[in-house]
């Protein structure tokens, strides 16, 4: 059986034209060393999957929590189609036993890279769309995002409020959340601070502590609640 048809039978999906999976999984350094080869790179067909990963991944949030706010929405549509997120897909159906990579990047560990795992798996979606459309990338694709989704919920909860703050705000507004204490009571031993969590020039949330990462940590809860109650808004979101 030659390695594209094992490919297949990973996928649990037969390609019409075995070219473009042929395509998705050949890395550009292959091709500097083997300018022979008649097929082109990765890259475009991985540009290709990421966009259809990223509606793919949106409308099946959309479908499956009918009162989650956009914000909330595309939090979770970040942590889906994230670079590790892809990876472990592509390490699932064995990608990286096909591709074709050049002798230095293979040599120096380029079968194991996040990147090119992510990207591996983004050009076979691209392929997949291009090969036998929307429905059946949908079909392939949506029964990895419930047990993705599982985990990752699973490991936001572990996270403090701070950093589930900072991913959203970077994934949805490109922007870092910034806490100043406003306020300092009390005696030394039991003194109270006063937090606020701004992002851009926005206060989104107030919170109060013994300490003052207590008092971050209250701040960015409160700042998470009031986005998803859609009681903050930002201009242009």
């Amino acid at each position: 059986m030659s390695e594209l048809s094992r490919v297949q039978e990973r996928l649990n999906v037969q390609f019409s034209n075995v070219s473009l999976l042929q395509r998705a999984l050949t890395h550009r350094s292959y091709l500097n060393e083997h300018p022979e080869h008649t097929l082109e790179d990765n890259e475009r067909l991985e540009f290709l999957g990421d966009a259809v990963l990223d509606f793919v991944a949106g409308a099946w949030l959309y479908d499956r929590f009918p009162q989650m706010d956009e914000g909330r929405l595309t939090r979770l549509r970040a942590g889906l189609v994230r670079t590790e997120t892809l990876a472990s897909f592509a390490l699932r159906y064995r990608l990286s036993e096909a591709l074709l990579l050049g002798k230095g990047e293979d040599d120096s560990g380029g079968r194991e890279r996040q990147k090119n795992l992510c990207g591996a798996f983004e050009a076979v979606i691209g392929a997949l769309y291009l090969d036998q459309g929307m429905s059946a990338v949908r079909t392939f694709v949506e029964p990895l995002l419930g047990p993705a989704l599982a985990d990752m919920l699973a490991r936001d909860a572990e996270k403090d409020a701070k950093s589930l703050l900072q991913e959203w705000s970077q994934a949805t507004l490109g922007e870092t959340p910034a806490y100043r204490t406003v306020e300092s009571v009390g005696p030394d031993h039991a003194r109270q601070f006063t937090v606020e969590v701004l992002i851009g020039n926005i206060v989104c949330g107030v919170g109060t502590g013994l300490s003052k990462q207590g008092a971050a940590q209250d701040a960015a809860q409160r700042a998470l609640a009031a986005i998803e109650a859609g009681e903050v808004v930002f201009e242009g979101r």
